[in-house]
């Protein structure tokens, strides 16, 4: 007999029109959301199932990752597509969408977009296209191609192209509605620079990332969202509270993202300052995550990427300044931001869910996410539970460059329905 259960009193939230149920009731059979509300309270009467009291946990829906890394995506000793996708299932993510990779495997052709969707997985994998070949920001990929082909925008991945080529592309528009995802970031004036210049890096004794590596093509891009006010230019990954005010003057704002690790941490933690956890872009201060923090709040910045970027453990070896920027694990982000944003910071698990989901899938161009009788696309978390990431889980990720290996993490989610690729160890 298919086992079913009534999670009843459990916080409810359907959606993104909708206001979190304090007092809400679902059945659950296997994987399958049956029923909501007093419906799913008659089902069950009307088959004697009991009820299981979770009035501390809360059924949401998935979550969206609006751009990630995968370098090697179908072999390697390190993260593959199979690995990604397992471990991102088991962190509520039910959407990924992977930027183009400076390798063999680079998207910039039709025929490269396929094969990214695992049979008998139901997490969904988005694909950006190559915005120049190569990523070498000289010649353009067929735009119009890719995006007929299913690529759900156009990306250099970290690499910011010439703003001349930026403009040509724009004004010729073969993206259409689709997003052009541009990292502002001038790579000359960082230099070797791995945090964001200031007292607490010069005490860390690192290299310095100056303020006007993002602030000066944050201006320029400003300049063409304004010139060309019918394409969808998104900025990916701001890094800075200068950055955040340019964005607030702005009368015609490009949409915008931020890694969730700017968003947990700064440049003053012993964590962010440890040679292991260097990014892209670099971290700043604490003042930069405040107002990090508080343009997510004004939908200044309307989704929190992953922004995952795996390393195996050779290259994790290297020193910081000879590999690449980077730190991996969509396990560990509702946890951690639950934690800065819900408790710490007084946040509702709806704003929380905006930036999470909902935002990045309107970023996308997706449908949002929701729960709705008959599908799986669903998870549960317990904010409570403590629980120690481990890379011996067998729905881990493989990536060696996680920052919250080994410490105890409050919230996780504990339960979701989304089919993913088997562990070794079924």
């Amino acid at each position: 007999m298919t086992e079913m259960i009534l999670l009843d009193p459990v916080r409810v939230l359907v959606g993104p029109d909708q206001p979190l149920q304090e007092q809400g009731a679902a059945l659950l059979r296997e994987g399958t959301l049956e029923a909501l509300g007093e419906q799913a309270r008659e089902v069950a009467r009307s088959a004697g199932i009991p009820s299981r009291a979770a009035g501390h946990q809360l059924l949401a829906p998935c979550l969206v990752d609006v751009h990630s890394s995968l370098p090697e995506p179908f072999q390697g000793q390190g993260e593959t597509l199979e690995s990604l996708v397992r471990s991102a299932a088991a962190g509520g993510y039910g959407q990924l969408a992977l930027l183009p990779e400076a390798s063999a495997n680079r998207r910039e052709l039709p025929d490269r977009l396929r094969g990214f969707q695992l049979s008998g997985s139901d997490v969904a994998v988005h694909l950006w296209g190559g915005f120049s070949q190569g990523g070498k920001g000289e010649q353009l990929t067929p735009h119009a191609d890719l995006i007929e082909a299913g690529a759900v925008g156009l990306s250099d991945g970290d690499n910011m192209p010439p703003v001349p080529l930026l403009d040509r592309a724009l004004t010729l528009g073969e993206s259409g509605a689709s997003p052009v995802l541009i990292p502002p970031l001038d790579a000359v004036l960082r230099g070797e620079g791995l945090l964001r210049e200031g007292p607490e890096a010069l005490r860390a004794g690192w290299p310095t990332d100056p303020l006007s590596s993002e602030t000066l093509p944050l201006s320029q891009l400003a300049q063409l969202q304004q010139e060309h006010p019918e394409r969808k230019l998104m900025l990916m990954g701001l890094s800075t509270a200068a950055a955040v005010d340019l964005l607030q003057q702005m009368t015609l704002r490009p949409a915008a993202t931020v890694s969730w690790w700017h968003v947990l941490t700064s440049n003053s933690s012993s964590a962010a300052t440890a040679a292991s956890w260097f990014v892209s872009p670099s971290l700043g201060n604490r003042r930069d995550r405040d107002a990090l923090i508080e343009g997510l709040s004004e939908g200044l910045i309307q989704a929190i990427a992953v922004h995952a970027s795996p390393l195996d453990d050779e290259e994790c070896l290297l020193p910081p300044d000879q590999r690449q920027r980077g730190i991996s694990g969509h396990q560990h982000v509702l946890p951690s931001l639950w934690q800065a944003l819900v408790v710490s910071r007084g946040w509702t698990a709806e704003r929380l869910w905006d930036v999470l989901s909902f935002g990045p899938a309107r970023l996308l161009g997706v449908a949002e996410e929701r729960l709705m009788p008959g599908s799986n696309r669903w998870l549960l978390f317990d904010p409570d539970e403590i629980w120690t990431p481990s890379r011996l889980d067998p729905w881990a990720s493989k990536a060696a460059n996680q920052p919250c290996l080994d410490c105890p993490l409050s919230g996780r989610v504990v339960q979701y329905g989304l089919r993913r690729p088997a562990s070794p160890a079924d």
